[in-house]
């Protein structure tokens, strides 16, 4: 078997998971949302802020994929929440079959919002659906503002594009206006949020988003029974 054949064979496998996780998390009314970006592009940190801004009653439940080590896992437990680390052992990116794996013996009735930290990378994830109501691609200014050019697919396939660690703006050179406009040339009408983890200038507007996401997956729950 050729590399084609095959490729098409693991993607086909893991869209047949993913529909049957994204099933699961439906009938749960869990909202799902795959966090996609450059190691450094803040991640972990963005999870961090986003997790201690709720309170120890708010059902949320965090994966995070690593090539080795579980300092990420580490990082986002002390928060309370439930946490787990998928360590990939060199693959590049997290695929359904390890979402389903690691979310075995949790009980999905517990949460309403899971978070999902991928690989870090903007290639090799955004192949993969891992059952997300939403992909979101975090960027940093420590980083080229031509990024969504060179890596249109994460851009086109996010719902949102969240400009990480503007408090270095100063400092780097880095175009926000370009920047934007090249992610909106590749997606039209893509939501852009622009905040600092250091400061915690912009949080309120990545949380405003969260929430939005949150209601319309009640809605969509609501209408589904109905």
């Amino acid at each position: 078997m050729n590399r084609v054949p095959l490729e098409k064979k693991v993607l086909s496998e893991n869209a047949r998971v993913a529909g049957e996780l994204r099933e699961r998390f439906f009938d749960h009314d869990i909202l799902c949302l795959n966090l996609i970006g450059s190691p450094g592009a803040g991640k972990t940190s963005l999870l961090e802020r986003t997790l201690e801004g709720f309170s120890s009653s708010d059902r949320v439940a965090v994966l995070t994929g690593d090539i080795q080590t579980d300092n990420d896992a580490a990082r986002l437990a002390r928060f309370g929440f439930p946490v787990r680390q998928i360590t990939t052992g060199g693959t590049c990116h997290l695929e359904a079959r390890m979402i389903e794996r690691a979310i075995a013996d949790w009980r999905l009735e517990d949460f309403d919002l899971l978070f999902i930290e991928n690989v870090g990378n903007l290639v090799c994830p955004t192949g993969y659906d891992l059952g997300e109501a939403a992909k979101v691609v975090v960027l940093s200014t420590a980083e080229g503002d031509d990024k969504p050019l060179k890596y249109p697919s994460i851009f086109f396939k996010s719902a949102l594009f969240v400009l990480n660690k503007i408090d270095l703006l100063p400092h780097v050179s880095f175009d926000v206006a370009a920047a934007r406009a090249n992610a909106r040339r590749i997606h039209p009408g893509m939501e852009i949020v622009e905040l600092s983890c250091t400061t915690g200038e912009g949080l309120d507007a990545w949380r405003h988003w969260l929430e939005r996401q949150r209601a319309a997956a009640d809605a969509a729950m609501i209408a589904g029974i109905a």
